[in-house]
C-alpha cells in the first residue's frame, strides 16, 4: 500500500508540483526535499562570499528550486542573477533570496515533520 501524500503546508512550496515530478513517491519526495535543503545551504553560503561564479550559483539554485516546486526561491534566485548581471541591488536581492529560502525551509521542515 503506498504511503499517503505529504500534506501541503505553505505557499513557499508547491507540493502538488513536487508530487507530479516524483510520481507520488513519498519517500522520493522526502529525499528530494532533504537534498534541496543541503544543496541550498551550500549555495547560499557560497553566494554570501560573492565568488566570481556567483551568477552561475544563483542560476543553479534557480533551477533546483523550480524543480521541486519552491517557485518563490526560484524567482528570488532569478532576481539575484539579474541584479548581478546589471550590478544593481545585489545586496537587497541576496537578502530577499535569503528570506525566501528561510520560508521554503520552514515549509519543508513542516512537511517533513508532518509526514512521520
Amino acid at each position: 500500500m503506498p504511503s499517503p501524500p505529504l500534506a501541503p503546508i505553505s505557499a513557499s512550496l508547491d507540493l502538488a508540483y513536487l508530487r507530479s515530478m516524483t510520481l507520488g513517491d513519498v519517500r522520493l519526495e522526502r529525499e528530494v526535499l532533504e537534498l534541496f535543503k543541503a544543496q541550498t545551504r551550500d549555495l547560499i553560503a557560497r553566494l554570501a562570499a560573492q565568488p566570481a561564479n556567483a551568477r552561475e550559483l544563483a542560476h543553479t539554485l534557480k533551477g533546483s528550486a523550480r524543480a521541486i516546486g519552491a517557485f518563490e526561491v526560484g524567482e528570488a534566485a532569478l532576481a539575484l542573477e539579474d541584479a548581478m548581471r546589471e550590478r544593481k541591488h545585489v545586496k537587497a536581492s541576496f537578502k530577499a533570496l535569503e528570506t525566501c529560502v528561510a520560508e521554503a525551509f520552514a515549509a519543508i521542515d513542516a512537511v517533513l515533520a508532518n509526514s512521520n
